[in-house]
């Protein structure tokens, strides 16, 4: 009976004719106009589809009761999983601009003939971002082969889907083939003991067809599901034998780094002499910059405090030369004579004469006393101003974000006690980090401050100590400076270059204080 449903003819048309005619002749008429309809349909349809071409219609959208529910995305589609292989490619740009930096600073070193120290902590360097890359990349085949097995499973799925597809949609065709002809449909229409069993026999043909087509859509559906995920499959393999032949590269540019860095040492070793001498005299660099911090800090320290106990001072002086004008401007108010002045002691009458004339000299060239003297040696902080209140609380709140001191390097001796990189038994201490970088760099200060010292110290060149607040940036091994004392310098202005040692290595020393306090500077500065 698909003649009259493929054409458009619908069945509350047939079902007009059928009432029409079982009211003018009965059981019989009716039979007599499906009949008539039966035998002048099919020729009027042909008419029409020589007109006008055959509509294709997508019943699959009109069946959302019945459409199969759309399978999850794989992991690799998700936006979480495209948020962790875009940090992953991040950190791999990171690790080769870095890789970059050493090979620089290694060539730098190698130009002298002899193996150094320098040459070595760039070997160290090397090495470590090397095992930073290798990381990265097992990271990354983790989660490609967890998107490929989770990838595997959902074909496998969903070929099971088009499997029972296909064999529904079979036994569906296997039906209708036995009601292929007009004749057969119009037979088990007629076969109807009622009209109203001939129209419930005719709505189930018209679902009967609808179910064939929406379920060639569903497999039509299937089919390009599993195309699509078959392609995401290939090329999740794809990368991960790319990532697999990275790996194994960089392996093997590990082992090689490795078997160097055990050359070097070896080397090294056999200079024991030459590096206890140096870092005997490194030691004593260190003491001498230790010692010049820590008189400059309780300089400023005791500065501090003489300024703050002057201002002090000086306002508690005013306030009672206030006090005392207010009193006598009441005592002459009240008229007649009162009881003698009271007579007022040098410190209220300088400060009386002082508020009343503004030029008069402040107090801050008053002796001061040994108590005071012994009370500024004693403070351990900076008395804080407004003004150094603000630049404190503006660096503080800075921690972890600050600038580094070179545009490019790394760290080749980081904070605190470790043990030499040659030297068995021998224990160094780094008051700061030093930075391996390029020849000639430019230092740069960290924040906003103001120089507080500039000085020259054996075996760390030229020294800038930068005040913020109560916090102070250090910067050691510096060839020549650009700023002097009292200058006032912005974050990230050049202050000075870096020196270079006699065995080609370029490297600045970087420390934080606060107050007489020393801070590992890898926790204040930022990312690179």
């Amino acid at each position: 009976m698909d003649w009259y449903l493929v054409n458009n003819v619908s069945l509350q048309r047939l079902e007009q004719v059928a009432r029409v005619g079982a009211r003018l002749v009965g059981r019989r008429g009716l039979w007599l106009c499906l009949l008539s309809l039966w035998l002048v349909a099919p020729a009027a349809a042909q008419q029409r589809n020589k007109k006008q071409p055959p509509k294709t219609t997508r019943t699959a959208k009109k069946t959302k009761a019945t459409a199969r529910p759309v399978p999850r995305k794989s992991a690799a589609a998700r936006p979480a999983r495209l948020k962790t292989k875009a940090q992953l490619e991040r950190e791999r740009q990171a690790n080769l601009r870095q890789i970059q930096a050493t090979s620089q600073a290694l060539n730098q070193t190698q130009e002298k003939k002899k193996v150094s120290l320098g040459q070595l902590n760039v070997i160290k360097e090397k090495l470590t971002v090397k095992k930073q890359v290798i990381q990265g990349i097992s990271t990354q085949l983790h989660g490609i082969e967890t998107n490929v097995h989770q990838t595997a499973t959902e074909v496998l799925k969903t070929q099971q889907t088009l499997r029972e597809l296909k064999a529904e949609y079979a036994r569906l065709l296997y039906t209708a083939s036995k009601t292929a002809n007009g004749f057969n449909r119009l037979m088990f229409l007629f076969a109807s003991e009622s009209f109203n069993q001939f129209t419930l026999r005719l709505r189930y043909i018209r679902q009967y067809t609808e179910e064939r087509q929406r379920q060639a859509a569903r497999i039509m559906g299937t089919q390009y599901r599993l195309h699509q995920q078959l392609s995401g499959l290939t090329e999740q393999q794809k990368r991960k034998s790319s990532l697999l032949n990275s790996q194994l590269n960089e392996n093997r540019n590990l082992l090689s780094l490795k078997t160097k860095e055990d050359e070097m040492v070896q080397q090294l070793s056999q200079q024991e002499q030459g590096l206890r001498q140096e870092l005997e005299e490194r030691r004593q660099a260190v003491n001498r910059l230790d010692n010049l911090i820590a008189e400059r800090v309780r300089e400023e320290i005791a500065r501090a405090a003489r300024a703050a106990r002057l201002a002090a001072r000086r306002e508690a002086a005013l306030a009672a030369a206030r006090e005392a004008r207010r009193a006598a401007a009441a005592r002459n108010a009240g008229g007649g004579a009162g009881p003698a002045r009271p007579r007022r002691d040098p410190e209220t009458a300088s400060a009386a004469a002082a508020d009343d004339d503004p030029t008069a000299a402040p107090e801050s060239d008053a002796p001061e006393t040994a108590a005071e003297k012994a009370a500024d040696r004693r403070a351990v902080r900076i008395a804080l101003t407004p003004e150094t209140a603000l630049a404190s609380s503006s660096f503080s709140g800075n921690r972890g974000r600050l600038p580094w001191p070179v545009s490019r390097g790394f760290i080749s001796q980081h904070f605190g006690r470790h043990p030499h990189p040659v030297l068995k038994n021998v224990t160094v201490e780094n008051r700061g980090i030093d930075i391996q970088t390029g020849e000639g760099e430019a230092v740069r200060s960290c924040f906003d401050g103001k120089v507080l010292t500039i000085a020259n110290i054996a075996g760390m060149n030229t020294i800038v100590m930068i005040q913020h607040g109560d916090f102070f940036t250090v910067y050691a091994k510096l060839r020549s400076v650009s700023v002097h004392e009292g200058q006032r310098v912005s974050a990230r202005e050049v202050i000075g270059t870096v020196a270079t040692s006699a065995e080609g290595t370029s490297e600045v020393q970087f420390q934080v204080w606060h107050n007489s306090a020393n801070l590992n500077p890898e926790n204040w500065l930022g990312r690179k």
